[in-house]
């Protein structure tokens, strides 16, 4: 069991070693023959596919016919080459190999990979076995299983194998990037006025920043018309006095003169009082001291 075990192993190697390595010429042979492919083979030799693909040594290659493929034809000349990389598988699968697979899932490298601009594996495909029938598409999460296996139409085995599929495989993100015009500029809005109350919060400006105050505006020299206007908004207008009572007007605040001259009636008053008092006492002495005389 062993012997033969190592034996197979053998054989493998050497047939890999000396299997002869994909080439562009061996492509397009293998084209020739299918006729009803004539427009896929088209396509890949236009895209210089063909010459790429000869640098790798294990190639699957995924077919559609005529009938089926005018769906990409009218692609961009990127968007082409990018679908078509996707559809070639960096490994052997045929007939035998897709038939004894599992019913499974399982993710297959493309050459879209390869480039390094491959996002959210739109650069592998998901291929499924489900009911015994093999789908194809793409590896981006949610994408459809829509292109079914039809049949193999070359194999060389461990090398080059070209398989039908029943539609082309058109991965998300795949197109030719198209920017968006740039938005127009948005217009700056007007600065707010400030309030009173912020205008009156505003720092004064500092002496020692050595700013100069704007000087004021000249005022606008008076037309004609204005002078009559000047005198007589200059001449005070007398309000006509109206009659209130005493007791409702205020009374007038005292001036330092009114109190001053206050002060000097209330002296004078005082030192005549004093006066008056002193004489009506020398009088009633000499009244008392007649008296008494008189009653001695």
């Amino acid at each position: 069991m062993n012997l033969n075990a190592s034996f197979s192993l053998l054989s493998l190697t050497l047939l890999l070693l000396f299997s002869p390595i994909v080439t562009a010429d061996n492509i397009t042979h293998a084209f020739e023959k299918y006729s009803n492919f004539s427009t896929m083979s088209e396509l890949f030799t236009k895209t210089k596919l063909t010459t790429l693909i000869s640098k790798y040594q294990t190639i699957t290659l995924l077919a559609v016919n005529n009938n089926n493929i005018s769906s990409i034809t009218n692609k961009s000349a990127i968007e082409l080459k990018n679908i078509l990389m996707t559809h070639v598988i960096l490994d052997y699968y045929d007939e035998l190999k897709l038939k004894g697979m599992k019913e499974k899932s399982i993710m297959l490298t493309t050459l879209y990979q390869t480039t390094g601009l491959g996002e959210e594996m739109n650069g592998f495909l998901n291929c499924t076995k489900s009911k015994g029938k093999v789908y194809f598409g793409s590896g981006v999460k949610g994408s459809p299983l829509n292109a079914e296996y039809v049949t193999t139409l070359y194999h060389n085995p461990f090398n080059l194998s070209i398989i039908q599929i029943s539609m082309p495989i058109v991965a998300p993100g795949l197109s030719l990037a198209v920017l968006p015009p740039p938005p127009p500029p948005v217009p700056l809005a007007p600065a707010p006025a400030p309030s009173p109350m912020d205008a009156a919060m505003a720092p004064s400006p500092s002496p020692m920043s050595g700013a100069t105050p704007p000087a004021p505006a000249p005022a606008p020299a008076p037309g004609p018309g204005d002078e009559d206007n000047a005198s007589d908004s200059n001449v005070p207008k007398l309000t006509p006095e109206t009659e209130t009572p005493e007791v409702d007007s205020p009374a007038p605040t005292p001036s330092a003169d009114n109190e001053k001259i206050e002060a000097a009636d209330k002296a004078g008053k005082t030192s005549s009082a004093c006066k008056t008092r002193f004489s009506f006492e020398v009088v009633v002495l000499l009244i008392v001291f007649f008296v008494s005389f008189a009653w001695f």
